[in-house]
């Protein structure tokens, strides 16, 4: 009786080897894929975050107040309970496009801004309120060319998802206006013993002086920015220069203060929200970090 043969399993062809070149092309293929995802992601995350700012999420720490550490001094204040003449002292001072040009910046400054820097020049315009706030929530305090590409890319991004009045209220939320000093709630307390909806022209004019150098600048013992004896010249040149010389002259350019809070969108006053001083966000009253600041100065 003939043995029965065991089953054999057939013949598997083995799947034919790439040569190296199609290898080669299959790991390039890989890494620019990872590439891609690499530069795409963060972009994606940013345009998140912008989206959730423009919702009315306000974080109360930036990257900028995390660098320089704690103790901060910082409390927000809502844009409807900000003086519009501060308002309009920050668009005359800081950005006067920031209504009414179509993106973070205009690509002709920022081509010669790139020139002046690396042909060792001063910058000829500075950075726009789009290129700022970008710069205090995830930046760091660095002139190279690197952050200051990123801070353009961006920049540009959020320029197109925020509406004006919010990016000029979280700018103002967020500006340094002192060592450790965050912000025109704290700011105006703290300088000026006042709301910042009750904020003057002259004292939202000499604020403005204070954003180029604020680890330098100091508050008078009775109220006020310090411009006496012992103050650092650039200082007090900056202070006196934008509330004296540089704001005036730009707002009369203008047209005025309600001309300039006017383009980006605003016709109101900070009066106009009187009924809503008791909110917290409105910075009714004296912010307890700031009574600390003032009491540990006064020794």
């Amino acid at each position: 009786m003939p043995v029965p043969l065991e089953p054999q399993e057939p013949d598997r062809a083995q799947p034919p080897v790439p040569p190296d070149g199609k290898k080669a092309k299959r790991s390039k293929g890989k890494w620019r894929r990872k590439l891609l995802l690499a530069l795409i992601a963060p972009l994606v995350l940013v345009q998140i975050v912008a989206f959730m700012f423009s919702m009315g999420v306000t974080p109360p720490r930036t990257a900028y107040m995390l660098e320089a550490g704690e103790p901060n001094v910082y409390q927000f204040v809502s844009i409807n309970h900000m003086s519009r003449h501060l308002l309009a002292a920050t668009i005359a001072h800081e950005d006067e496009q920031l209504g009414t040009r179509s993106g973070a910046f205009d690509v002709g400054d920022l081509q010669a801004r790139a020139q002046a820097y690396f042909q060792g020049k001063p910058d000829p315009s500075g950075s726009t309120i789009p290129q700022q706030l970008v710069k205090n929530i995830f930046l760091w305090d660095d002139q190279n060319a690197v952050r200051k590409g990123i801070e353009a890319v961006l920049a540009t991004q959020f320029s197109y998802t925020l509406s004006p009045q919010r990016t000029l209220e979280l700018y103002l939320n967020y500006a340094q206006f002192g060592p450790h000093l965050y912000g025109v709630c704290a700011a105006s307390w703290y300088y000026f013993g006042t709301p910042p909806w009750n904020m003057s022209d002259y004292q939202s004019a000499q604020l403005m002086g204070v954003l180029p150098l604020p680890d330098l600048v100091r508050r008078d013992p009775n109220g006020g920015i310090y411009l006496g004896t012992g103050v650092n010249p650039a200082v007090w040149n900056l202070v006196n220069g934008a509330a004296n010389v540089w704001v005036p002259r730009q707002l009369d350019g203008l047209g005025g203060w309600q001309a300039a809070v006017g383009t980006i969108g605003i016709t109101d006053t900070a009066d106009s929200h009187a009924g809503q001083r008791s909110d917290n966000d409105a910075c009714s009253t004296m912010p307890q970090s700031v009574k600390d600041r003032i009491q540990s100065e006064a020794g």
